[in-house]
């Protein structure tokens, strides 16, 4: 009951935000921040995130078919899109790695930098509703799914580098 009644409300929040013209995402997450508190805190047993373990194993794999199906590889290898894409993925990583040098000096502000260089799930999501809508066009999608993937691809090993071997900062 606790998974039905938690996914109604995610669903009914989602379906809000659409009709405020907002992504669905944005109520699907307010309904995550309002219902931690509530499953966790205030009713007795598994936590609505152990509960919706099961769902994300089956529905986290068809989003990932759902974004490779829209990639068209000929854009993927067109020399402007991967010109886009790695100007793309320069300015996410620079600008990630910056913003960690606004932390206090006690923290390891380069590996708050490179703990935020990927740009996953929720960029893959807000281009394909931009692909969708026609407000981004095949090229331009192919360029932020690179971004996507060289991202999540380097941040693992050099936040690994930061945390393991990397000089003081």
């Amino acid at each position: 009951m606790k998974l039905v009644s938690g996914c109604i409300f995610a669903f009914f929040l989602a379906w809000l935000a659409h009709g405020a013209g907002l992504a669905a995402i944005v109520g699907a997450f307010a309904a995550g921040v309002l219902l931690n508190d509530f499953f966790d805190k205030e009713m007795e047993g598994q936590s609505l995130r152990e509960l919706l373990s099961p769902v994300e194993s089956l529905v986290v794999p068809l989003f990932f078919v759902w974004i490779g199906i829209q990639v068209k590889l000929e854009t993927l290898v067109n020399r402007n899109t991967l010109i886009v894409g790695l100007v793309l993925t320069a300015v996410a990583i620079l600008g990630k790695v910056a913003s960690g040098l606004v932390c206090p000096k006690r923290m390891n502000r380069l590996a708050v930098g490179l703990g935020m260089v990927p740009r996953g799930e929720v960029g893959l999501i807000f281009a394909g509703i931009g692909k969708s809508l026609g407000v981004i066009d095949d090229g331009l999608f192919s360029a932020v799914v690179f971004l996507v993937l060289v991202t999540t691809i380097l941040a693992p090993p050099a936040l690994r580098w930061r945390l393991l071997g990397g000089s003081a900062g």
